[in-house]
């Protein structure tokens, strides 16, 4: 029996497979199915996570998917949700003005509305933890550098978005141990506000130093582009950009002309990548030790893609499985379970990551055989 070597897999592969996961999660409002790809995404953290900052973050996504799920529910208490049926209980009605007509505030609550409410919230939930989950897993800085060249003079941007939260993680570490070394005011409100304040401000500051020192170093310099080729960039882009929003609509509107659905919608995208091509011919990089993709990272998006392959199968084969009645017990087929757990072989592919008691030569271990072997 052989060992894999510890290494970290590549960024790109994790972020597909997560919006595999996501795809499942946004095909069905079944239960069962969302708790499966919530557990199957916990899993696959637990194991393959590193002991970097940016691991620590999922944390943070699984406590704003439960407030996600509270507020869902509670909305649907405060508002209504327009369903009748069995009233649990009744609350006072505030009677509202006649602008907001449709709108009711309190009143009776129903186990429909309470339900509807809960599928909801679960759904969208499992979309934070499937975002959560790459974020938990990807290295921020090297999916950077796997972008195409031409996102990168927005690199700025990206940096501040795809850094903030993991920043998150890792500031709370730092202040919360910063804290227990001296005292400081008590009561809830104070401590929460001594204690949020500079979590927030050092995670923006730390992603603003980062994106600051690739701004320095030249992330994202473009060098002199012949006026014909800006048009011709920019007629892709456009153009892409509205094949992309024709085809999505027709998608969306089973009225629409077939024609306007997937084949605009793919030609769209074809036009987008062209677009994308010409403008990074602009952008000049040299990249030092290149991610390359292996054997573990087809299997990983492979199984995020199956999985939302057999989600989207289900969803129109079995849509009693997919969305369930609301008063009625969730039911799940083999199809169902499997696209739930498909997702699943992504903690078994991959290999371990690189931790600090570890030592990093293993990832160079790796990397010399192959050039060796080459």
């Amino acid at each position: 029996m052989t060992t894999r070597l510890p290494r970290d897999l590549h960024p790109v592969a994790w972020w597909l497979w997560a919006l595999g996961l996501a795809a499942v999660a946004s095909l069905t409002l079944n239960p069962l199915l969302l708790l499966t790809v919530i557990a199957v995404a916990a899993i696959t953290v637990t194991l393959r996570r590193g002991d970097h900052p940016w691991s620590r973050a999922f944390r943070i996504y699984v406590w704003l998917a439960v407030l996600i799920v509270v507020l869902r529910v509670v909305l649907r208490v405060l508002l209504g949700g327009g369903y009748g049926g069995t009233v649990l209980f009744t609350l006072p009605e505030v009677p509202l003005p006649d602008i907001v007509l449709g709108i009711r505030l309190l009143g009776p609550v129903t186990a429909e509305n309470v339900l509807g409410g809960l599928y909801d919230g679960l759904r969208l939930a499992t979309l934070v933890l499937c975002v959560g989950a790459a974020n938990a897993l990807a290295n921020p800085k090297r999916l950077l550098k796997s972008l195409p060249p031409a996102l990168y003079e927005i690199g700025t941007v990206l940096v501040v978005a795809v850094t903030v939260v993991p920043q998150l993680a890792d500031s709370a570490r730092r202040v919360r141990a910063a804290q227990r070394l001296r005292p400081g005011p008590r009561g809830r409100v104070r401590s929460l506000r001594r204690f949020l304040v500079p979590i927030l401000e050092d995670a923006l500051e730390r992603s603003l130093s980062l994106a600051a020192g690739m701004d320095v170093r030249g992330y994202g310099r473009a060098g002199d582009v012949p006026r014909r080729q800006r048009v011709r960039t920019g007629v892709l882009m456009v153009a892409g950009l509205l094949g992309v929003a024709v085809g999505t609509y027709g998608v969306l509107d089973l009225t629409a002309p077939r024609w306007l659905a997937l084949p605009m919608l793919l030609g769209g995208l074809g036009v987008a990548v062209l677009g994308m091509v010409s403008a990074g011919r602009s952008v000049v990089r040299t990249r030092y030790r290149p991610d390359r993709w292996r054997g573990a990272e087809i299997v990983v998006v492979a199984s995020g893609v199956g999985a939302a392959v057999v989600a989207y199968w289900v969803a129109t084969h079995e849509p009693v499985i997919a969305y369930p009645a609301l008063l009625s017990v969730p039911q799940v087929s083999v199809a169902a379970l499997a696209a739930g757990l498909l997702g699943l072989v992504a903690a078994v592919a991959a290999p371990p990551p690189v931790l600090a008691t570890s030592g990093p030569p293993a990832a160079f271990v790796v990397r010399d055989r192959e050039e060796v072997a080459a």
